[in-house]
């Protein structure tokens, strides 16, 4: 997953018993919640947390579109990696390019390809906090997002 030279931004994830089925496989809308965590984790690193960006500009990022693809099961107690990265960007939105691996994998490498569980594709829309209507991203906050 790489984009033109933009940072891949890594979050751990522990799967507890709380995200799993009666089987010990993790329920398929855990991963959405480990997606969201995820890029919530990395606008945080960038400098913005989302509280912060609706108090001081009025800004929330909220999800317009997900494709995703389900692809090996995860099981309880594995330890992942949530891989985000923004992908393209729009006057009003953010794509991210975002998979989970078991965390061995993500760090073990080698030569092979990454032994991605789910992939997903996240489409999310800047809207103003007050009126809940599209508005176009500062450019103050896509410089440190889009590095």
């Amino acid at each position: 997953m790489t984009s033109g030279g933009a940072a891949v931004f890594s979050w751990p994830v522990r799967v507890y018993y709380e995200d799993t089925d009666c089987g010990g496989v993790v329920y398929h809308a855990r991963y959405l919640h480990f997606f969201e965590r995820a890029r919530t984790e990395f606008l945080r690193a960038a400098g913005f947390s989302q509280g912060r960006l609706r108090q001081d500009s009025g800004l929330i990022f909220v999800v317009r579109r997900i494709e995703i693809d389900y692809l090996r099961p995860a099981h309880y107690d594995d330890e992942l990696v949530v891989l985000s990265e923004v992908e393209s960007v729009g006057q009003t939105s953010l794509a991210f390019a975002q998979s989970i691996q078991r965390a061995a994998a993500a760090v073990g490498g080698g030569a092979s390809a990454p032994d991605d569980l789910c992939r997903a594709r996240v489409q999310v829309v800047a809207v103003d906090s007050q009126i809940l209507r599209p508005r176009r991203i500062p450019e103050s906050i896509l410089r440190e997002i889009v590095r």
